[in-house]
């Protein structure tokens, strides 16, 4: 390096998209919640049967949203008991450890436990509500066909989803 004041500077300069991992693809993200879902799905239908939730639909009417809300908090409990070890430890679900993928907070470090609840309580909370709620969850699962492909849970918490 010369001493001269008025050289240009010979720095190496590292772009910001260099800096963290590669997003994840959709058909990767589609792919682990699908595996996320399969694993659930016999939860939530035994949690229905046994609470009456089959019963009122066959009458033909939605359950309430106090019904709504007591199963969503008992589906998220059985999904933190299933994934929330794997979910602190490295920012994985079941699902997404097999497509090896995971989360990680916008800054490309591990995701922190609020990220995890802003994260998933955004996703569950949205679900709750009859009518609204499935509208609401669609939105959200479409903003994943952003460039830069996060779905609106994930910018709420502050995270993305890459290649692990």
């Amino acid at each position: 390096m010369e001493n001269n004041v008025y050289s240009t500077p010979e720095s190496e300069l590292i772009s910001k998209e260099e800096e963290h991992a590669e997003l994840a693809s959709r058909w990767s993200r589609l792919g682990a919640a699908l595996v996320d879902a399969i694993i659930m799905i016999p939860i939530s239908i035994t949690l229905m049967y046994f609470t009456g939730g089959f019963d009122v639909l066959q009458t033909g009417t939605e359950p309430g949203i106090i019904y709504n809300f007591m199963i969503g908090i008992a589906n998220l409990i059985f999904y933190m008991l299933i994934n929330g070890r794997f979910l602190l430890a490295n920012g994985q679900t079941l699902g997404k450890k097999l497509l090896n993928i995971k989360i990680v907070s916008v800054d490309g470090k591990k995701a922190e436990l609020n990220h995890l609840l802003k994260r998933y309580g955004f996703y569950f909370f949205i679900a709750l509500f009859p009518v609204v709620g499935p509208l609401l969850s669609l939105v959200n699962i479409l903003f994943v066909f952003s460039k830069s492909k996060r779905c609106l849970h994930d910018l709420v918490a502050g995270t993305h989803v890459v290649k692990a």
